[in-house]
């Protein structure tokens, strides 16, 4: 058994106005379809679609189910759950045929529904799970006049834990509202939280029953967890291995909740069947076992089972077993959060780089955008609080660097794109914000505004930072690096270029554009709309980059900027840590299991 970390690939960014709360593993069956073909059954599929700006986009679909009127879908579909928008999907299910795609004239549409995520989520049934009673028994002596007796008092004390069973079960429905006869679609969500992580199972099998007469079985396996109601859910569905009784089945991953709703010793069940084109596979058998006792594979060692069949069982007087499944393989991958990481030790640093370029104007000039008014802070200065006092509740000496970039600088006032604004190479830190606000206006008489617009040396020296001496071990430290600038950076390819070089590094880059100045071609370095690449065509491991016009925010509070700007952090640090397989210091304790 192996316990790695790995990259989590997130269906949406966490970007824009919305951050997610979570993501959903939904689950669909079908009950009753409509039969459309002549000589067999239907083939159904069910396609999922979300609404974006009134119109419908395919999300995802499950995979076709051969002859079946009451499929049981293996496939998961994910999606992100925002809790301050309205989610809108919709269910199609069609009849395929062929392996042209969903929705072609040749495809039989055997009904929709439409429903919310939210509606999906809260279709709640409450199931009490655990129940325990705590007996106490105590004799009280009661006095009356010259009589005594004992009483016996029972006290009970309830411990109750319960679990939402999100389950939500609609007919389906033909065009014009018309129902597809008894058809309904049950869609199962679960909600999977930062910390569940998920597991990677290899199983094969050995001597299965040979089901067929002129061939060898086609045996694949099913896994159903045992809810706290007794119901089953399918949890993977494994491809069919042809004309073979000793099967090998391609490794599979799936959530822990998925499993085993994060309980070790949750039942699980598990069915081996000889596949049939038709639909009506032959049972070989089964077999019960729980996560604990899979855990209990190690190196060399496998985990094996007897597959029974009960039929078998009870007519046969010297029946042993239709054959062996064993678990060869089981890794476990850990899936932290942004909170993970923060609570088990990691600092962010935070740095700031000042454009200090002629295009801002005289400081001196109250039409400049670095002039010190006395009676409020200028664009600059409004959003380095704004985002400084965020990060500086994560550094624990609440020291920041405090860069400038575009000026001519004491003594020899050459141009410099990399310069501390306390005139101390040595140590360009400065004490919490204030410090940095103090070497700011400190600085502005001291220099000459320049240019041009250079920060790939800024972006480079920060990146040589967070890569440190030696290789990265551990999540104690990420860096952010925000970038105040009043236009167009000059120096794009080495910009671009350095960017690329960070993104492999420990560090988040936040762009705010200051002032009126146009700034389309900054939106090239945020790679929302697609990838950021070199000037060689080499893409950026992972996003890094926000960029955000201040211009947008002038009436808004410090606090919606921040929002903004720092949307993005909490996934590029995941991302990142997750990347290169590093756990937080002190690692989340594992839940109490119920």
């Amino acid at each position: 058994m192996s316990d790695s970390q790995e990259a989590t690939s997130p269906v949406a960014g966490i970007g824009g106005p919305a951050a997610c709360v979570s993501k959903v593993e939904l689950r669909v069956s079908c009950k009753s379809l409509l039969d459309r073909d002549t000589l067999n059954k239907s083939d159904p599929c069910v396609m999922l679609m979300v609404q974006n700006q009134g119109q419908w986009t395919e999300l995802d679909r499950t995979e076709v189910i051969k002859s079946n009127l009451n499929p049981v879908f293996a496939k998961v579909l994910m999606l992100d759950y925002y809790f301050e928008e309205v989610q809108k999907l919709r269910f199609e299910v069609y009849d395929i045929h062929g392996t042209h795609s969903i929705g072609t004239r040749d495809d039989d549409f055997l009904g929709g529904v439409e429903c919310t995520l939210g509606q999906v989520m809260f279709s709640c049934a409450f199931y009490v799970i655990l129940l325990k009673i705590h007996h106490c028994v105590k004799e009280l002596e009661c006095l009356l006049g010259a009589s005594a007796f004992s009483v016996s008092c029972f006290t009970f004390l309830i411990d109750v834990h319960i679990v939402a069973q999100k389950k939500m079960v609609k007919p389906l429905l033909l065009k014009y509202g018309k129902y597809a006869g008894k058809s309904t679609i049950t869609i199962h969500a679960e909600e999977i939280s930062g910390n569940n992580g998920y597991v990677e199972l290899s199983f094969c099998a050995k001597k299965l029953d040979d089901k067929d007469l002129f061939s060898k079985s086609d045996p694949f396996l099913e896994i159903y967890r045992i809810n706290d109601d007794g119901t089953e859910q399918l949890v993977h569905r494994t491809e069919v291995i042809k004309n073979n009784l000793n099967p090998v089945w391609e490794p599979f991953k799936v959530s822990l909740i998925s499993l085993c709703s994060c309980d070790d010793e949750r039942k699980l069940k598990c069915l081996v069947w000889d596949y049939d084109s038709r639909g009506k596979h032959d049972f070989i058998g089964e077999f019960y076992t729980n996560f604990k006792e899979m855990q209990k594979i190690s190196s060399g060692n496998k985990v094996t089972w007897d597959c029974i069949n009960p039929k078998y069982k009870l007519k046969k007087k010297n029946y042993k077993n239709s054959g062996l499944v064993i678990l060869s393989d089981l890794k476990l991958h850990r899936v932290y959060s942004f909170l993970d990481y923060i609570m088990g030790g990691c600092q962010i640093h935070f740095t700031v780089a000042i454009d200090f370029t002629a295009s801002n104007g005289d400081p001196r000039n109250s039409c400049s955008l670095h002039y010190i008014n006395p009676y409020q802070p200028n664009e600059y200065l409004k959003a380095l609080i704004a985002v400084g006092e965020i990060c500086q509740d994560y550094d624990s000496d609440k020291r920041f660097s405090a860069l400038g970039f575009g000026a001519r600088i004491p003594p020899n006032y050459e141009v410099s794109h990399d310069f501390a604004i306390n005139f101390n190479p040595e140590d360009d830190e400065c004490e919490e914000i204030q410090g940095v606000v103090e070497a700011y206006q400190n600085c502005l008489p001291k220099i000459q505004l320049y240019g041009p617009t250079n920060v790939a040396p800024i972006i480079s020296r920060i990146a040589k930072l967070a890569a440190g001496k030696e290789p990265i071990k551990d999540a104690s430290l990420y860096h952010i690096l925000l970038i105040l600038t009043d236009g167009v950076v000059t120096d794009m390819a080495d910009t671009r270029e350095a960017i690329v070089r960070a993104s492999y590094q420990p560090m988040s880059i936040i762009i705010v554009g200051v002032g009126n100045a146009d700034f389309t071609d900054m939106e090239i370095l945020d790679g929302d709309d697609g990838v950021l690449r070199s000037p060689k065509g080499e893409p950026v491991l992972r996003d890094i980059v926000q960029f955000v016009p201040f211009r947008d925010f002038k009436t808004a509070s410090p606090a919606a900027l921040a929002k903004c700007v720092l949307a993005e952090v909490p996934k590029q640090v995941v991302e990142y840590f997750s990347h290169k397989a590093i756990p937080p210091i002190n690692p989340p304790c594992t839940p109490p299991q119920y």
